[in-house]
């Protein structure tokens, strides 16, 4: 039996718990559907939507959480996105930033091309890998009134790298798409933070 089959977790119900009364917060979204999920809860000039890095959304949201120290950053991606990054969890608990959260979305599926299995149906414990990775915080959701908590953790800016696999239901939704246009989304992002176009 797999986690998956003991939530009835909605994704875009679970989103918008996550994001609400966001305050500063930064969000990094992972290829496709965390990407849907955070436009369908209401677009902000504070998103950075991932369009074509498969793998890359914890690695930038890092990037993001060292450069911006005062701001809190989330990084919202789903199992499958995860499982093609391993190595960033290793590199995000090494530079330990105190200000990152990253949440994902498990539905055991990999959900852009075609629903097939994760490792995660399987087993394979995301929160486990997290906290071997030298995560402060590791947390396994499979109840809406885990999710509150969480979102109070992620609004600190000095409570330690924080880590939460999200067990949701294998839904096939319709996409509710953000902009396409890589370079708007750069440029709208860099002016949330006070920098010029480039």
């Amino acid at each position: 039996m797999t986690l998956e089959s003991l939530s009835s977790l909605e994704r875009r119900k679970v989103v918008p718990e996550l994001l609400q009364d966001r305050g500063d917060l930064l969000v990094v979204t992972g290829l496709g559907s965390p990407s849907y999920d955070a436009m369908a809860a209401g677009d902000n000039d504070a998103n950075f939507y991932l369009w074509g890095g498969m793998g890359s959304s914890i690695t930038i949201g890092l990037g993001l959480a060292l450069a911006q120290p005062e701001r809190p950053v989330l990084v919202l991606t789903g199992d499958g996105e995860m499982l093609m990054g391993m190595g960033a969890l290793a590199t995000a608990g090494a530079k330990h930033p105190r200000n990152l959260n990253i949440a994902v979305l498990d539905n055991e599926r990999y959900g852009e091309t075609g629903m097939q299995l994760t490792h995660t149906a399987h087993g394979v414990s995301l929160a486990e890998l997290a906290k071997a990775c030298n995560f402060d915080r590791t947390d396994i959701i499979t109840e809406m009134e885990e999710i509150g908590p969480f979102r109070q953790q992620m609004q600190s800016t000095d409570a330690g790298l924080r880590f939460a696999q999200i067990k949701i239901k294998a839904e096939n939704l319709e996409k509710v798409l953000p902009s396409r246009d890589g370079v708007h989304i750069k440029n709208r992002f860099r002016a949330h933070l006070g920098f010029q176009p480039l």
